[in-house]
């Protein structure tokens, strides 16, 4: 009864404090009130096998039955005698991280993976860390046998993680045109307009291309920027990312709406709605 008291109260508490509800939804409330009683006797033959756990597995509070271990940036519980969070996997410590003192942000304690050296899977894909390749492996079944095939990012040709999008603007507008790319050794991003030989911007003065490493490790991100459009910009647009492993491209569109057909045709719809009764 008094475990029950407790968790009310620890609701009551977060809807008083408008803790986002998105921190207790990977619990079992039923499971949580059960857990807040003291421990009965175990029996294993009573457990129910846990299935797909991206971070392994762990013992209960109880120390009785195995279950899912909380994966790499869950919520945890920092005292071992606790069972609200959770308990972090395998590889997997909690810890409260020090961006969150210094923000003056409230403390709260997270699953961190032990081991934070980059590595190469045996599928040829890099991962932040062993915890990022555990979780990989168990929830993909086709990648049963992901094993660590190196220390260090994987050696491969480039791979368009973000492809440019089609756009669709007004004469006279500010186009921009992303493209991410992930690859190591990291790749060198051109662009080229279909039908030109050339590499933009080439001697054009409203054109402008820039490239900065990120937004993920290992990864590079190219902008063409096409200020004040013009009829004759409109064409398909490509992406070149290379390095010495391989070479890669992606693709997009830019139509340009003429800028007098569009104020006669807002207008003529203005009219028609002002008289619509």
């Amino acid at each position: 009864m008094v475990g029950r008291m407790f968790i009310v109260g620890v609701i009551a508490l977060a809807v008083a404090h408008s803790i986002p509800v998105e921190r207790f939804q990977h619990l079992e409330w039923q499971r949580l009130l059960e857990e807040a009683e003291e421990c009965p006797k175990c029996q294993v033959e009573l457990c129910r096998p846990p299935v797909g756990c991206p971070a392994g597995l762990v013992r209960d509070h109880c120390g009785c039955c195995w279950e899912c271990g909380n994966a790499e940036g869950q919520l945890c519980d920092l005292d071992a005698s606790s069972n609200f969070y959770g308990r972090c996997g395998e590889d997997l410590e909690c810890e409260i991280q020090d961006e969150d003192l210094s923000a003056g942000e409230v403390p709260v304690p997270q699953c961190v993976c032990t081991n934070q050296e980059v590595i190469c899977g045996t599928d040829g894909k890099t991962y932040e860390n062993i915890c990022k390749l555990r979780e990989a492996k168990i929830q993909q079944t086709k990648r049963e046998n992901l094993t660590i095939s190196h220390k260090g990012p994987c050696k491969t040709a480039p791979l368009i993680s973000t492809p440019p999008r089609d756009i669709i603007n007004v004469e006279g507008s500010d186009v921009i045109f992303g493209c991410e790319v992930s690859s190591y050794p990291m790749a060198f991003v051109e662009w080229r307009k279909e039908g030109q030989s050339i590499f933009l911007p080439a001697d054009d003065s409203h054109m402008a291309v820039q490239a900065r490493g990120g937004p993920q490790r290992f990864e590079i991100t190219g902008w063409l920027q096409i200020q004040k459009i013009r009829k004759e910009d409109e064409g398909i647009y490509t992406c070149f990312a290379k390095n010495k492993y391989g070479e890669v491209s992606a693709s997009a569109n830019l139509q340009i709406i003429d800028m007098g057909k569009f104020q006669a045709y807002t207008s003529k719809h203005q009219f028609q709605g002002r008289n619509q009764p």
